[in-house]
């Protein structure tokens, strides 16, 4: 039976194809056909290694995808027996469906000589080595105890990674101009991957009431108690990170696991290299509403972590996300009142971008009037993460001095500050709601892609840089708090 076999045939195309079947082809094919069609596994019929073991038999029709069973089996109902590959396998995405067929459009082009393998799980001196070479004798000994112990693999890294974190830690601590809060100024920088600008404010230390008090119109319980939260000095973003900032982490033009790590790591990787990078998006993540000075919007908070790894290592200074203490600290600017302006509402149209006035897409950043601390577009606009998890029984009872996000549990992550798509009474300083697993229901991939939230297109974050430099390992624990760790586990 034709729908219980996987067979591919395939001729060479006499003309040039826009699909590149080393580049496009390849990878899909191996990665998700090749374990089974290959002579070494006996319970399948069909061999894929060789342009002749394809053409063994036929079930495309080159240039006809629509009368190809080929296609047809790719695009089965997830349930369906016959569907390939198996669900259990991982489905392809819906990219990787169309390219398939477009191949198979265009003829199927399979170039004279290209011979399918399945890759080493490890290979050493490809793999391993290049990370290795740059590692001092010093790390090299400490990952040869740590193997010859054991090597227990940790939750939230491995020592390849701290290692690379030390590196960055060291180039941090020697760049850091900044030793007390007297020398902290407001600064702007460039992205050094795009040359984009970016902007730092200054934010001092001090205390404040967190959350919001019971007279609140429209105030949620899980926005209190509130309590007195000590904050150390740090700077943050002046705006939410725009497209021009996130486009050069996000589209990285290089082959990458699924997890962000490169696919085969070379000699001359530099450590911004090594940075865990998204996988290409599977849809166009504007959605058409604008890019050029637009807030980036859809990603995970694994992704957002990722991109101030990714930044941190480029610039020699930390970033990471604001924790829900210093969003709202930064947000009331020293204020009491519903919003940094006041509690009147009216008032919003000068300050934010909101379901009113904002013509149900999000608007280019920094455009409305900034807060007392002259940080703009903390209300409204696109709502923005934080590193916290999200507890709907509201804070914990009693003073806090500079809490740091703690737990396990992906869902819900707290989010700030509303968005373009929100009412008036879902912008104000004390705001607060929890990521959702929904936000991934378009997502095409099993599993779902750790780096887009395509039904969050309200969602994007801005940056914060702390006076007091974290240790590596605090670093590697705040940068990996976005991954689902009993999924990994």
């Amino acid at each position: 039976m034709l729908r219980a076999i996987f067979i591919l045939v395939i001729t060479a195309s006499s003309t040039m194809a826009a699909v590149d079947f080393a580049a496009d082809i390849q990878p899909i094919l191996v990665e998700h056909c090749l374990k089974c069609h290959r002579k070494d596994y006996k319970k399948s019929d069909y061999k894929l290694e060789t342009r002749a073991d394809a053409l063994a038999e036929g079930i495309i029709v080159p240039g006809n995808p629509g009368k190809s069973p080929f296609i047809e089996l790719l695009n089965l109902d997830d349930d369906d027996d016959d569907v390939m590959p198996p669900a259990k396998e991982g489905r392809l995405s819906a990219g990787q469906k169309k390219i398939l067929g477009d191949w198979v459009k265009e003829g199927a082009g399979w170039p004279k000589g290209i011979v399918l393998e399945m890759p080493d799980a490890i290979n050493f001196k490809r793999d391993i080595k290049p990370i290795l070479d740059k590692l001092s004798v010093e790390e090299r000994d400490k990952l040869k105890l740590w193997i010859k112990s054991g090597g227990e693999w940790p939750s939230t890294g491995n020592a390849l990674e701290l290692a690379l974190i030390e590196r960055m830690h060291a180039k941090i601590l020697a760049g850091s101009k900044e030793k007390n809060p007297g020398e902290m100024k407001h600064y702007s920088s460039k992205v050094p991957a795009s040359a984009t600008p970016y902007h730092m404010i200054a934010v001092p230390g001090g205390s404040f009431r967190m959350g919001s008090p019971g007279s609140e119109a429209k105030r949620k319980a899980h926005e209190g108690p509130q309590r007195v939260v000590k904050i150390a000095p740090f700077w943050i973003g002046k705006y939410e990170v725009s497209w021009n900032q996130y486009e050069a982490f996000m589209i990285d033009g290089g082959r990458r696991k699924k997890n962000g790590g490169k696919l085969f790591p070379d000699p001359n990787d530099t450590d911004i290299d090594l940075v865990s990078r998204p996988t290409k998006p599977y849809v166009e993540m504007t959605f058409g509403m604008g890019k050029d000075g637009f807030p980036a919007i859809s990603m995970t908070q694994h992704a957002a972590l990722q991109y101030c790894k990714w930044l941190s290592a480029q610039t020699g200074h930390f970033y990471r996300l604001p924790t829900e203490a210093e969003w709202e600290y930064a947000c009331r600017a020293g204020t009491d009142t519903a919003y940094s302006f006041g509690n009147n509402t009216k008032d919003l149209h000068a300050y934010a971008w909101f379901i009113d006035n904002a013509d149900f897409t999000y608007q280019k950043v920094g455009t409305k009037k900034p807060n007392p601390w002259g940080i703009h577009d903390m209300h409204g606009n696109v709502a923005e993460w934080t590193l916290d998890i999200f507890s709907a029984s509201g804070y914990a009872k009693g003073p806090a001095d500079n809490p740091l996000a703690s737990g396990r549990e992906l869902y819900p992550r707290a989010v700030r500050g509303g968005s373009w798509n929100d009412f008036p009474d879902g912008l104000r300083s004390a705001t607060r709601m929890g990521s959702n697993k929904s936000w991934k229901q378009q997502d095409p991939q099993l599993p779902k892609s750790i780096w887009y939230h395509t039904d969050a297109q309200w969602l994007g974050f801005r940056i914060v840089r702390p006076l007091e430099i974290a240790s590596p390992e605090q670093m590697q624990r705040i940068w990996n708090l976005g991954i689902d760790h009993d999924t990994l586990e």
